[in-house]
C-alpha cells in the first residue's frame, strides 16, 4: 500500500472510526477512594498540565477539520477533537471529585492550526509513550482502586489511536504536497520531536513549576519504590509495544522515540541499576501488568 494513497487515507481513518467508544466521563464507575489513596493523587504533580493540554486540543483540532477539503478526513479530525475534549471533561470530572489541585489553564492563541495540531501530534507521541509507562507501573502497584484503571485504560486506548491516525494524518499529507515535502518528511518528523522535546524539557527544568512532561518519573515515584531508570524504560518500551501490535501492519506506528528508548535500556541494562529514590512511603511491589492492562483497554 503506497502511503498517501486513497486506500492508505480509507484505512487509516477507517480504523480510526472502528476505535471509537461512546461514554461520558461522568457516568462512568468512578470508585469512592480513602485518604491514603485521596492524598496519592492529590500528591501528583500534573493536573494542571493535563487539563490545560486536553482542554486546548479539541478546539485547535476541529480549527484544522474546518480547513480540510476531504470529507472522510475531516470527519475524522472532527471525532478527534470530540474525544480530545472529553478528556479534558474527564480530567476535569476527576478533579472536581476527588479534590486534585490544579491551576486555571491559559489559553493559547493558535494562529497556524496545521502547525499547531503537528507540534502537538508529535508531543502527543511522546506523552502517550510516557503515559502508558506510567499506566503499567502505576496498576501493578496495587495502591488505587482497580477502578481508576478501568477508566484510565479508555484513555490509553483511546491515546494509541490519535497517535497512529496523526502519523498517518501527517505521512498521508506530506506524501500529496509534493516531491519536496516527501523527500524531507523524516528530517521535519525529526525537527518537530525535537521542538516537543525542547518543550519537554523547559517544563521539566522550570523551578517555578512541578508540572509537565516529568510527569513519567514523578509519577511513577508516588508509585514504586526503588524506582530505576531501566525500569521505567522497560515499561514504556514494553507497554507501547503492546498497544502498537493491535494495528494494522500497513499502518504507520510511531517508532522513533520507542527505539530510542529501546537503545537507552539496552545500554542502561550493561550498567549497575541505580535508584531514583523513594517518593512515597507506602509503594507495594510492583508486578506485570500486561494481563491487568488488558481488561482495561
Amino acid at each position: 500500500m503506497r502511503i498517501g494513497s486513497e486506500e492508505h487515507k480509507k484505512l487509516f481513518c477507517r480504523t480510526f472510526f472502528e476505535g471509537h467508544e461512546k461514554y461520558e466521563p461522568a457516568d462512568l464507575s468512578w470508585p469512592a477512594l480513602n485518604e491514603e489513596e485521596l492524598a496519592l493523587l492529590r500528591g501528583l504533580p500534573f493536573w494542571t498540565h493535563a487539563l490545560q493540554f486536553e482542554s486546548e486540543a479539541g478546539p485547535m483540532i476541529r480549527s484544522v477539520a474546518a480547513l480540510e477539503n476531504d470529507p472522510m478526513i475531516r470527519e475524522a479530525l472532527e471525532l478527534q477533537a470530540y474525544e480530545e475534549e472529553r478528556h479534558a471533561r474527564l480530567v476535569q470530572h476527576m478533579i472536581d471529585l476527588y479534590g486534585l489541585p490544579y491551576e486555571t489553564a491559559r489559553e493559547e492563541p493558535n494562529p497556524d492550526p496545521i502547525r499547531a495540531f503537528t507540534h502537538f501530534g508529535f508531543e502527543e507521541c511522546l506523552d502517550s509513550f510516557g503515559a502508558f509507562g506510567l499506566f503499567t507501573l502505576a496498576r501493578g502497584a496495587d495502591l488505587l482502586p482497580d477502578g481508576i484503571f478501568q477508566i484510565f485504560g479508555k484513555v490509553m486506548r483511546e491515546e494509541s489511536h490519535h497517535i497512529v491516525f496523526f502519523i498517518n494524518w501527517y505521512a498521508h499529507r506530506q506524501a500529496n504536497l509534493g516531491v519536496t515535502e516527501r523527500v524531507f518528511r523524516p528530517t521535519l518528523s525529526l525537527w518537530y520531536y525535537g521542538k516537543a522535546l525542547v518543550q519537554i524539557g523547559a517544563l521539566v527544568n522550570d523551578d517555578d513549576s512541578d508540572e509537565g512532561a516529568d510527569f513519567i518519573v514523578t509519577g511513577a515515584k508516588a508509585f514504586v519504590d526503588d524506582l530505576t531508570l531501566q525500569r521505567v524504560i522497560g515499561a514504556c518500551v514494553s507497554e507501547n509495544e503492546w498497544r502498537m501490535a493491535g494495528f494494522d501492519r500497513r499502518l504507520i506506528v510511531p517508532t522513533l522515540i520507542p527505539t530510542l528508548a529501546a537503545f537507552a535500556g539496552a545500554a542502561l541494562a550493561l550498567l549497575p541499576e541505580r535508584s531514583f529514590g523513594s517518593f512515597s512511603k507506602n509503594s507495594g511491589p510492583t508486578t506485570d501488568s500486561r494481563e491487568q492492562t488488558s481488561r482495561a483497554a
